[in-house]
């Protein structure tokens, strides 16, 4: 009769969320990352769609990698993060290798050299990886070693950060190269570096932005900082891209014209407006709400990232969660600020709406890592 009334019985919201919980606990997955993870790709794919043209090809590229990236995403937080710390050496001198190719022999686009190119087979760009490969190397070498780091360490660490920076900084790519140096800088900020190299740090800014003014940057990325300080002074050439996206963003109101309405896009007065721009297109189309409904989602990964690094149980694992959190909201920061006027345009796509299948596999493999140091985290903490 028992037997009999088990098989009857009505499994309760408790038991199904239990169960639920406990899949994918064993799939190392975290719901909530994953939950706003697929948030994004789908409002992003709609964006898209209406950026692009109606390009039903690019959509489905963007959804093919999405797709990837999920894959990777699962694949890689079934690792256990000191597994993948024995091998963040061999991956940064790969890393810097492929980055030297792309010096060397790499494909060149829009007047840049940031991909290499396999005829038939792929084309992907490698900086992207470094924006993983950089926090995790320097966490792996700073958590060997006791903190908070001497100036020894600190003096390597700037080296390992130095070396992919000039390399990414000489295809041209001042944005992502900016990226890979903050990424660095995050991790050695949380291993605990002492204020007065900060402080030094700051004081050096000025210096090294004039030095890099006059012997590092190119007469396009010139243009792009004095075109930042007066958009109007050259509204046909290099002002174009801000006025633009700046008349797209305020015509989209509060409530926006609505989807596939925007004419900013559409009748081509905004470029890149399925990269770079993306996000003047969301703003004219879903107005106010869509852009704070974006903010939302952005502002809780970050928020479940933070969490995940003050829980972490390994001093590599809290360092690099800490330093992979913080390098995706410069990421978002720096292209919010860039589109909307507050910063010089420097190139960074907005993180899963853009279009980008190489940044969209890498991003999706970093949130694999947070859910990889999380979940074994709970793991450990329950055998």
């Amino acid at each position: 009769m028992s037997l009999i009334g088990s098989f009857d019985r009505t499994l309760s919201s408790d038991d199904v969320l239990r169960r639920r919980s406990s899949l994918l606990q064993r799939l190392h997955i975290d719901g909530i990352l994953l939950l706003l993870l697929l948030l994004l790709a789908t409002g992003s794919l709609f964006v898209l769609y209406s950026a692009s043209g109606k390009n039903v090809d690019l959509l489905m590229k963007q959804a093919s990698s999405f797709g990837i990236g999920l894959v990777a995403m699962v694949i890689i937080a079934q690792f256990e993060p000191r597994f993948m710390a024995r091998w963040v050496p061999l991956g940064y001198l790969c890393g810097v290798g492929l980055l030297v190719v792309v010096d060397v022999m790499g494909h060149n686009a829009m007047g840049a050299t940031r991909w290499i190119n396999i005829p038939g087979v792929i084309r992907f760009q490698p900086s992207e990886f470094m924006k993983i490969l950089m926090p995790a190397t320097i966490a792996w070498y700073l958590s060997k070693r006791t903190l908070p780091p001497s100036l020894k360490h600190v003096s390597v660490s700037l080296g390992l950060i130095v070396t992919p920076f000039v390399l990414i900084l000489l295809q041209p790519d001042l944005g992502t190269s900016l990226l890979i140096l903050a990424s660095g800088a995050f991790v050695l900020f949380m291993a605990g570096l002492q204020w007065r190299w900060i402080a030094g740090a700051v004081a050096a800014v000025a210096p090294i932005a004039v030095a890099m003014w006059f012997f590092v940057m190119h007469d396009y990325q010139k243009r792009r900082v004095l075109t930042f300080m007066n958009p109007e002074s050259d509204p046909l050439g290099a002002g174009w891209n801000i006025i633009q996206s700046k008349a797209a963003i305020g015509s989209g109101g509060v409530f926006g014209k609505g989807w596939l309405l925007g004419t900013q896009s559409h009748l081509d007065f905004l470029p890149e407006s399925h990269t770079d721009f993306i996000i003047a297109v969301l703003a004219e189309e879903f107005g106010l709400i869509g852009v704070c409904l974006l903010l939302l989602l952005y502002i809780l990964l970050i928020a479940r990232g933070l969490v995940i690094t003050v829980q972490a149980q390994t001093l590599f694992g809290k360092l690099l969660a800490g330093g992979l959190t913080m390098t995706f909201f410069v990421y978002v920061f720096i292209n919010i600020g860039m589109v909307s006027g507050l910063l010089p345009v420097v190139g960074v796509p907005l993180p899963f709406i853009s279009y980008g299948g190489t940044s969209l596999i890498t991003l999706l493999s970093s949130f694999g890592i947070l859910m990889s140091i999380h979940t074994h985290r709970k793991w450990i903490a329950q055998a």
